[in-house]
């Protein structure tokens, strides 16, 4: 059994095969400023979303099925694969500012982008990550048989990476 940590704790209730976790409110994982601070963050960093993860060195596959209540806008339940805070890759189940409910992807380089992928109608979904070597792939499936990639990209890493869950409300209440 793997050991799970946090970064940001929230509330967590785990019952046989599932785990709830709270999203506590103007919660996110995002850089999005234009000038880089004395550490060489972005000036505008959020990084304050409960992340409960563990390590993993090499290759893997990580599959989780999930579901949440969609409030406010950005509201979503992601996988993270966190080199460190300026190098990352999230896949997200959101509510999108859009009004749809979507199958979404940042990856941060110092800085993050923002790629809307697939509106989905049903709850819940599958969601996907693998790593091979220093590539990175993400995919989500409806029904937990066929999963389809939403985004593939590099990141360089020799050291174990943060993998697991994170709960966010970036504009809400939680």
């Amino acid at each position: 059994m793997r050991q799970f940590s946090w970064l940001n704790q929230s509330s967590l209730v785990q019952e046989k095969d599932k785990i709830t976790i709270q999203a506590p409110p103007r919660t996110d994982f995002f850089n999005f400023g234009l000038k880089l601070d004395e550490n060489g963050l972005p000036d505008e960093s959020v990084a304050n979303a409960p992340f409960y993860y563990t390590e993993i060195t090499g290759d893997f596959v990580l599959r989780v099925k999930v579901s949440l209540e969609f409030v406010a806008t950005y509201d979503a339940c992601a996988l993270l694969l966190m080199k460190d805070e300026r190098t990352w890759g999230k896949l997200c189940f959101e509510k999108s500012d859009f009004g749809t409910v979507a199958v979404v992807s940042v990856v941060t380089n110092v800085r993050s982008d923002d790629a809307n992928g697939v509106n989905v109608d049903g709850r819940p979904v599958w969601l996907q990550a693998a790593r091979v070597g220093n590539y990175f792939v993400f995919h989500y499936s409806l029904d937990g048989e066929r999963y389809d990639m939403v985004r593939l990209f590099w990141m360089e890493t020799d050291r174990p990476l943060k993998v697991g869950l994170v709960a966010q409300s970036p504009l809400g209440e939680g």
